[in-house]
């Protein structure tokens, strides 16, 4: 796993602007914006939005039958996201893998002279927590984040950050 550092922090505007688009299932305009992400930003955050990027392309290949492409940039895009950890900057990562994995599963199974029957229901929604805000499992109240410290002001209830994929999961 990379360094858990890198997923602390907000997401970059543009990203939360392809996070939605990638959502309405806008995949060129998704990947425009985490292009304008990826540029705007330093060190290896980037791996995240290249990830994500990729997987908006892989998608549009797919909406535009082109098997070799989307098989091509699926194989990039896992590149970008297998070391980052099931949460980060609040991108539900590994849900986004494993639905990109099915995606691509059922790309295989078609085959290229197939391409035509995929069954676009499997896009799946990129999940993210926008408001770094978190329900509190044991009284349902809104937890916060502060330093890493997510805590539910009403019960007490606390965790860090290194466990958000487990809250997650």
């Amino acid at each position: 796993m990379k360094d858990q550092f890198i997923c602390q922090g907000a997401l970059h505007p543009k990203a939360i602007e392809g996070l939605r688009l990638f959502n309405e299932k806008k995949f060129f305009e998704a990947h425009e914006e985490f292009e304008s992400a990826w540029r705007a930003e330093k060190g290896e955050i980037r791996n995240l939005y290249q990830g994500i990027l990729q997987v908006a392309v892989c998608y549009l290949h797919i909406t535009r039958q082109n098997y070799n492409g989307a098989v091509k940039v699926y194989g990039r895009s896992m590149k970008w996201l297998k070391d980052l950890p099931d949460v980060c900057r609040g991108v539900r990562v590994g849900k986004l893998r494993e639905d990109a994995e099915a995606v691509a599963n059922e790309l295989q199974k078609l085959g290229a002279e197939r391409i035509t029957e995929f069954d676009s229901s499997l896009f799946k929604a990129a999940v993210w927590n926008e408001k770094m805000e978190w329900v509190c499992d044991r009284c349902g109240s809104i937890m916060r984040e502060k330093n890493c410290k997510v805590t539910c002001p009403n019960c007490g209830n606390r965790f860090d950050c290194s466990d958000l994929n487990i809250y997650f999961d």
